[in-house]
Order: structure tokens, then sequence, then C-alpha cells
């Protein structure tokens, strides 16, 4: 069995066989959790060790062996290489001797800079969607063409195999580029995006997320995979798009370029770059679908975790300046300046309400489309899930992706042309048949309907199923369509290369939501009047997305918003509501699959609601590392070189013999770097009285790529100097005794967005440390309440 320590992750390559990464140590089993002595609580200026004395023999006896323990994939497990970002700021002197230095102008000063960051987001987003939508659907009119004008050559004299050669050779070779970049440049560019920016919002730090390199293999990677043929969308990485952009713009600086612009300096931190990463995504829909309101709901009921009320505004600015760039160039690049008619990359077109009304009786039949929609759905995650875990299995190897990227292009491309050559569904030609309509073997003034769903993008395969007029569409033309591109659309998603699955949703529940309609008109001439195969066409496109996706309320609006008519609101949101709830009955979201396949610590909404017998003491990490208020640099180094035990936080103790003392702050690993960085010393301080003092700008400077601490040198001299943490430590932390319920931390942890949560007893004294990865290996399973695995991957 394949050690999941080998996988393809998104935080960067995989492990080489027989490194490190096959040695898994679980620090969590899935038993009892242990006890400790008093005595084993706690550690000043040591490192995390567990004393071992005849009563913790046992204990260790069988960490040892748990060490040794293969760890297999059929394992609930969570990684240890993911880390917190800090949500919660650090309350300190600095902060707060900057904090009153600034005046109430200054704080308007800043205020307003939050809205031109938001303004300069959405702008910067509206054009990078610009260049997609433009780079697609010039590179795909190059492809189509060629090949329309090869199939056309030899229909007339014979050898369609050389133009099916064709078509596989340009969509595997287009594909290879877009997953060669991705695999090898930068692998968490691949897929969506979406599971990773939840989990960034989540606070859990996701390593080169919003890098400047990701975003343009992203962009890249996606126009690849558009024209190479997939079935793909190129919307769905909008949102990623939109965050890398939110993030790089509001640090005033290019860590890649190493460029610093020297501006917005002030929100050079975890909480502020945050908030401005929700807008990014929010603006990201907003250019993708031409949705503003749709963005600001995507990014609170999908994306942020933490939310105020400031903030939606904010938000809702930059999805309007999204859409409005994006509406202003496309109609420049249209040749018709100042015509607003494109507001998204995907545009449904108008539903005229006279011709697509619904009657009070069809209620009924939307709610069972929407559970049609939520068994494929969760069909679809459910195989998707097995494949991903066979991708990650068996192939982590990045060629071996490469590979399989090109496989499915050309599959994708052999299944098109197979279906439309074999198809006798012939049309007449009319004014809107599309750009690329192919007659093949039709008689002259027809065309092939099955190449009108293939041989496009998938937006425009959309727009067709929504408005083409009754009798477009043979019901096996359709029926064909749906079985097949269920199964690409489901190998395709998960692939090597950068894509969403937003499109393709929306377009396999367009066929089979067409093709519902189709059917209900044959059982009565009656139903005519009322069954229009586009509105059918529109619900089952709701119910498809809404079963995979899981949202609700943000998927209602973008769908009317797009859609242009606010007349199918309800029976849209019937349909969401019913997929999501037949949906869940089976299996998870689409993205919530992801994001456990990858074992990061995701915090939901609430503890698992059988959580409350277990307290703080039984699911606090011990013993804590803790450090004096002042403190000897060597003890600091060695705490901070040691591998073993990669702590990020460290409660403060006071100076005295108390077993154990009395807590009065927590400091920061990163903080520590700065101060060793700097060697803030207390000799040094008495000696050089003229010395510059730290400030929070050199932290900020260093934010947020902080140095490792094998790259700071500290003579043995050094090592014996003092180090006063008592200015630079956050001097009220939050704090939990040890008999609270695991509900309530699980609370005040998430609502707060800490990273660490002190657990102390009645005397104010550090008994344990509550962390993300304590609170989140509790999940409800099959058997009740579980206690997941904690792995080094």
């Amino acid at each position: 069995m394949a050690n999941v320590a080998t996988r393809e992750s998104w935080s960067g390559r995989p492990e080489e066989e027989g490194g490190p990464a096959e040695r898994t140590p679980l620090l969590n089993g899935a038993g009892t959790p242990r006890r400790f002595s008093s005595s084993a609580l706690f550690r000043i200026g040591q490192l995390s060790t567990v004393d071992l004395g005849d009563e913790n023999q046992e204990a260790e006896t069988e960490l040892q062996s748990m060490v040794l323990k293969e760890v297999t994939h059929t394992e609930n497990l969570l990684s240890l290489k993911y880390e917190s970002l800090d949500y919660d700021n650090s309350d300190n002197q600095l902060f707060l001797e900057e904090e009153r230095r600034i005046n109430h102008a200054a704080f308007r000063t800043v205020e307003v800079t939050r809205w031109v960051i938001c303004g300069m987001i959405g702008i910067l987003t509206g054009l990078i969607a610009c260049f997609i939508d433009i780079m697609v659907e010039q590179l795909a009119n190059i492809k189509y063409q060629v090949v329309k004008s090869n199939i056309d050559m030899y229909t007339e004299k014979g050898g369609l195999s050389i133009s099916l050669l064709l078509w596989v050779t340009l969509n595997a070779v287009i594909v290879m580029f877009g997953s060669l970049i991705v695999a090898f440049v930068e692998p968490v560019a691949a897929g969506s995006g979406i599971p990773q920016i939840k989990c960034f919002l989540n606070g859990v730090k996701i390593p080169h997320v919003v890098r400047l390199k990701t975003l343009v293999v992203k962009v890249c990677g996606v126009i690849f995979s558009v024209v190479g043929g997939l079935a793909v969308g190129k919307e769905g990485p909008m949102i990623h798009s939109g965050a890398v952009v939110a993030a790089g713009i509001s640090q005033g600086r290019s860590t890649s370029l190493k460029k610093d612009f020297k501006m917005f300096e002030y929100f050079r931190r975890d909480t502020e770059k945050r908030d401005f990463v929700s807008a990014g995504a929010a603006a990201g829909v907003s250019a993708a679908f031409g949705a503003p309101v749709g963005g600001v709901l995507f990014s609170l009921e999908e994306g942020a975790s933490f939310w105020n009320q400031l903030l939606t505004w904010r938000i809702f600015f930059a999805s309007m300046i999204s859409t409005f760039t994006l509406n202003f160039v496309l109609s420049i690049y249209n040749r018709k300046p100042g015509d607003l008619s494109n507001p998204g990359l995907i545009n449904f077109g108008r539903f005229d309400t006279d011709e697509n009304s619904y009657k009070y009786f069809e209620l009924p039949i939307f709610i069972a489309m929407g559970a049609i929609g939520g068994i494929l759905g969760a069909l679809f995650n459910a195989l998707n899930n097995l494949l991903t875990v066979f991708r990650i299995r068996y192939l982590h190897r990045r060629c071996y992706q490469v590979i399989e990227a090109m496989l499915v292009a050309a599959v994708t491309a052999t299944v098109a042309f197979v279906l439309i050559y074999s198809s006798s569904d012939c049309q007449p030609l009319r004014e809107n048949s599309g750009e690329y309509t192919l007659q093949l073997f039709c008689p002259d003034g027809q065309y092939n309907a099955m190449a009108s769903a293939f041989f496009t993008t998938p937006e425009s395969s959309v727009r067709r199923l929504f408005h083409d007029p009754a009798g477009s569409f043979n019901p096996q033309t359709l029926g064909l369509f749906t079985l097949l591109y269920f199964f690409l659309a489901c190998w395709t998603y998960g692939l090597t290369v950068s894509a969403g699955v937003f499109i393709p949703s929306l377009l396999l529940g367009a066929a089979w939501g067409r093709l519902f309609g189709i059917l209900l008109t044959s059982f009565s001439t009656e139903t005519i009047a009322w069954a229009d195969p586009g509105k059918y066409a529109l619900m089952g496109a709701a119910a498809q997305l809404g079963g995979i996706v899981r949202m609700t309320l943000s998927l209602t609006v973008i769908m009317v918003e797009a859609t242009g008519n606010v007349t199918y609101g309800f029976p849209i949101m019937l349909v969401l509501i019913t997929a999501k709830i037949v949906g869940d009955f089976f299996v998870e979201g689409l993205y919530d699959l992801h994001i456990k396949l990858q074992s990061v610590p995701f915090l939901h909404w609430e503890a698992p609601s059988t959580s409350h017998s277990l307290t703080a003491r039984e699911v606090m990490s011990t013993p804590v590392t803790c450090l004096r208020r002042r403190e000897k640099v060597g003890v600091i180094v060695d705490i901070l070189s040691d591998t073993t035990s990669n702590h990020n936080g460290f409660p403060v103790v006071e100076n005295n013999s108390e077993k154990p003392p009395r807590l009065c702050g927590l400091i920061l690993r990163s903080q520590l770097i700065v101060l060793l960085k700097h060697k803030v010393f207390v000799e040094r301080e008495s000696m050089s009285p003229n010395l510059r003092s730290l400030k929070l700008k050199d932290f900020r400077d260093a934010y947020p790529r902080f140095p490792p601490i094998q790259s700071i040198h500290v003579s043995q001299d050094e090592r014996e100097c003092l180090m006063d943490l008592s200015e630079f430590m956050n001097p009220t932390p939050y704090t939990v005794p040890q008999e609270a319920s695991l509900p309530r931390v699980f609370k005040l942890f998430r609502a707060l967005g800490l990273r660490h949560l002190v657990v102390v007893d009645s005397h104010n004294r550090v008994v344990g440390l509550v962390t993300r990865k304590d609170l989140a290996r509790y999940r409800i399973g099959k058997n009740g309440l579980e206690e997941l695995c904690l792995a080094q991957t």
C-alpha cells in the first residue's frame, strides 16, 4: 500500500521514495488521549519532550511503535505540515504605542486607503479576466477553424481519420503545455483554487497559494486547458486569481520579484491580508459571472470564515469595479465602446419573462429536478473522490501527471469526434446556429447538432442549450452527450491543470435539464405551452452545480444575475436547496472532499455535535515549551532549532522558581526570529544606550517570509546573553480554563481567528496549549465522534 506521505499536495513537491516522508510519526492516536503527570505538563527553557518515569514508559513505547507504522491513505489523517495564520493581532507594547500615535485623521486615511486598495483589486482582476477571455477566444478560434476546414476537406474526399488525428494532437499538445507549467513550476496552481482559498480564509497557511508566480501559472494554465478542449471552465480559477491579486496589491510589494514599493506597510499582517483576499475572491466571481452581489455572497458563504459589517461594503465595491472594468474593456475589444453588455466571462443570455415564465404546478417538478441534481452531484463527487485517491497513491510523479492530462485531452477529442461522426441528428441552419458548425454527412443547409455541443467552447454550448428553440436537439443526442460528458468532466477535475468545475457542471446540468423538458412535452400536447426546454435547461444547470459544490444562497444570486431575470429566483432557490439536502445525505461537497483528501486542519462553523463530553484538558497539546520573561539567547536558539518540535507559539512565564509558574504573555516564533536577527539583547542595550530600538516596521518588513533560524548566526558569547521579551510579547493572550468543554473552546478559537489558545488552571498557571490541529482532529464519522491521527506527511 502506498504511503500517504508520497502524494503530491497543495504545499509543493512529492517526497522522494525512501525519504523522510515515509517515516510518519503519529503524534496523536485515535484512542483515548494520554494524560501526563503535572510535572510533565510544562517545560521552561527546555524542548517539548516527555520525561520518562515509570508511569510514562508505556506511553513512550506506544509512541515509538506508532512512529514505525506505515500510514496508508485509507486512514483519516490531519497533516502537521500545514501551519496556521495569525488572524489575532498581538497587542504588545510596540503595537499599542503605534496605535496611540495615530490620530483620528490618520485613521481616516487608513480607511480611505482600504477603499483605494479594493478599487485597485477590482480593476486588476477585471483586466486579468479580459486577458483570459480574449486569449481563449483567439486561440480557440484558430484551433477550431483549422480542425473545421480539415474535417470539411476530408468529408468530401474521405480520410476523416486524419482529421481525428489532427484534433487529438492539437488538444494533447496544448494541454501538455498547460500541465507542464503547473506540474513543474507551481503545483498549487492546479484545479480551480477555490479549496485552497477557502483554507486560507479559514486560517490555514497553504504554501505559495497567493504568490505572483502562482497567478502567472494560473492564468496561462487555464488558457491552455480551455483551448485544449478539456471539460473545464475558466470561471473558477478567476476566484483564485482575484485572491492572489488582492494579497499582492494590499502588501505594497512583491516578495517573488524582491521589489518593495514602500506602500501600504500598515496592512502587512495576516488579519488585513485576509480581508483583502476576501475582496479578491468576490471580485473574481463578479468578473466571471457578472454578478457583484453574488460575489459578495460567495465570499461570505464559501470563503470567509470571519466577517464584519464594514468589510461587506468594501467587498461589494471591489466586485462592482471588477465587473465594470471587464465590461468596459470588452466593449472596446468588440468595437462597441460604451456598450456595456458583457458583464462577465460567461453570459447566459437574457430569459424573456413572457416566454419563459413558470406555473405554480411546476414547482414540484423543479424540486424533483433538484433531487436528481443532488443524486448526480453526489455520484460525481464520490467517483471523483475515488479517482483523486488513486492519483494520490499512484500518480504522484510529475511526469505521470502530465501524461494523464494529455491522455484525458486525447480521449476527450476522440469521444467528441466519434459522437459527431456517428450522430444523425441534423438540424437546419439558422442565424444563430453557432460559429463552428459542422455539416459532415448532413444535407446542404443543415448542421450536425452533436457538433454544436462538443465542437465549441463550453460557454457557447451552455448558451445554446439555454436559448436554442425547441426541436434543436434530439433526445438521443442529449442523452448520449450527458452520459459521456459526465464521466469526462469527472475524470478531468483533479488533473494537474488550472481548471474550474463551474462551467462543466452547468453544461452537464443544462443537457439533462433540456432532455427533461423534451420528455415532458412528449407526455401530452397540452404541456407544450409551458414546458420550455430552455427553462428546464436552466433549472438542470442549477441543480447539477448545486449538487456538486453545495452552494445555495450565493449560487442563487449568481444564476439570477447571470440570466438577468429575477423571476427565476424562487425556483432556482428551491432547486439548489433540494440538491444540497439530497447530496449531503450521500457525500460531502466537492471542495470539502478535496480539502479532506489533502489532510488540511480545516475548522467548520461549529464543533462536532457530540463533543460536549470532551474538555480542554483532554484535547490540549502537552507538554508546553515555555519561555521566561527574561530568557537566555542560547535557550531560545536551541528551542527554535529543534526540528522535532516545530512550535510557533510559546507562553511566556514569570522569572521565578514556582512550578509551574504563572502565565504573563505569549510570543510567536516569527517575533523571536526578528529579535534574534536584530540581536535585541539586554547586554547590548545596556552597553549602547543610543542603539536604535526595534520598531513594528521591522517586523512588517520581515513579513511574510521570515528567515529560518538556520540563517541567523549567534556566537557562543551571544548565547549567554539575555533577551527581555516584555516589550514584544502579547501580554493579554486568550486563555481558557482546563475544565472548559470542547464546543466552548472551539467557538472561542474559531470566532476570534486564533492560532494559539493557552489552557490554564485556577491559579493562571500554564497546563497546555490548544492549536488548530487539536480541534480539527475531532470529526463526526460513521460511528459517531472520531479522533483523527496527526501525521507528518
